[in-house]
């Protein structure tokens, strides 16, 4: 039995990528959720995750943590799931473009933290800010066109666009400049059924945690 351990869908980035990936696959499984900035939050997490972070996937309480990771358990448990694509270059390129939003894009995380229900266009677009975006836009540009899209390796859904939902999300809610291309990814992703069942969630759920609805300093 996997149980999917989770913080707010308004707020968790990395909650979001295995909760969409999983969901998109059809796997069966059961949400926890662990409010972010409440007194037992830390107790709460650390009590199932040594990394004391979400999110943590429950396989019949055997814990693996990090987005990541969680990912590549889902492979290696089915591998005919298709969490990333078929062709062995065509894997070897969507692990790459994980690896590097799962270790980058240092100024457009601080920058333009994850509020799907906000729209603050403009905020965060320093030039640090801005340098990521670009190489994102960039990286799907090239991806769509060489695999056609909607998604990044094709037809599709991968663990590959999973990584990259929630900066779908931050270049919503931040009006972030992007190329047509970008444009029309975003659109696909936000069309998603799984992704679409996240947003509305995160848009439903009244809670609001002034820590992360804070604005950032757009100087």
């Amino acid at each position: 039995m996997l149980e999917l351990v989770i913080a707010d869908k308004n707020y968790s980035s990395w909650s979001m990528r295995p909760w969409v990936l999983m969901r998109h696959l059809g796997l069966d499984f059961t949400e926890r959720l662990i409010r972010l900035d409440q007194p037992d939050t830390a107790a709460r997490i650390t009590a199932i995750s040594p990394a004391g972070r979400v999110p943590v996937l429950l396989d019949d309480g055997f814990a693996v943590w990090d987005s990541l990771a969680i990912m590549e358990t889902l492979a290696d448990r089915d591998p005919a799931a298709r969490v990333w694509p078929a062709d062995l270059r065509q894997r070897a390129r969507a692990r790459s473009v994980a690896a590097e939003m799962h270790a980058g894009f240092q100024a457009l995380r601080g920058g333009m933290s994850m509020n799907i229900r906000k729209r603050s266009p403009g905020l965060g677009h320093t030039p640090e800010v801005l340098a990521d975006v670009a190489r994102i836009d960039a990286m799907w540009s090239e991806l769509l066109a060489a695999y056609g899209g909607p998604f990044l390796f094709g037809a599709d859904f991968t663990a590959a666009d999973a990584m990259y939902a929630p900066v779908v999300m931050r270049f919503v809610t931040y009006a972030a400049p992007l190329s047509a291309a970008a444009q029309a990814y975003v659109a696909a992703v936000q069309a998603l059924p799984a992704v679409a069942e996240w947003i509305a969630a995160a848009h439903a759920d009244p809670v609001e945690i002034a820590k992360y609805d804070r604005p950032h300093n757009a100087a």
